[in-house]
């Protein structure tokens, strides 16, 4: 069986079974918060755990690295969207400890493309600095920072709003205020 039908197979029993009931939440966040974190795997249960975060209670962000790279950035987008459209009214930036883009170099990046069969030619297709945009972080306490301080100057912020950068551990899920 592939993976595809593994997994449609169990959402067939899924629903089926109504258990899908101890998920149903709101809509909107009923903590008010908006998480941006890491795509990391072991984060996708214990961040909830380590902030007491339940399905419902927050809008959750998952990026590589839990950046926000620009102001004009899918992500940055979408915590405004969190905060004007769905209530949300402060701002969690939590990196973590051991994350995979850090000292990520774009050369590597690069190269495990190449690995794979694509070519000079659709590098040059991207239309960008694909060097520049693939290159990872040095310090996670840094990206954090930066991150922070991308959401916090931006002209379409609501005044007022939080913005809190955190570092998770992913092996505790201690966390520290950047």
């Amino acid at each position: 069986m592939s993976q595809l039908e593994d997994l449609l197979s169990f959402n067939q029993k899924f629903v089926a079974e109504h258990a899908y009931r101890s998920y149903e939440a709101p809509s909107r966040p009923t903590k008010k918060m908006t998480i941006v974190s890491c795509m990391d795997c072991r984060l996708i249960e214990l961040l909830p755990k380590a902030l007491n975060v339940k399905n419902g209670d927050a809008i959750m962000l998952k990026t590589a690295g839990g950046m926000v790279e620009s102001s004009c950035s899918n992500t940055m987008k979408s915590i405004l969207i969190s905060l004007y459209e769905l209530g949300s009214e402060a701002v969690y930036i939590i990196g973590h400890t051991d994350c995979g883009m850090h000292g990520l170099t774009s050369d590597k990046m690069i190269q495990d493309i190449k690995d794979r069969g694509v070519t000079d030619e659709k590098f040059a297709e991207v239309g960008i600095d694909v060097r520049e945009w693939l290159n990872g972080f040095q310090t996670v306490e840094n990206e954090v920072q930066k991150s922070v301080s991308i959401v916090k100057s931006h002209p379409l912020l609501p005044q007022g709003t939080p913005v809190i950068g955190l570092v998770i551990d992913p092996k505790t899920g201690e966390l520290k205020q950047v």
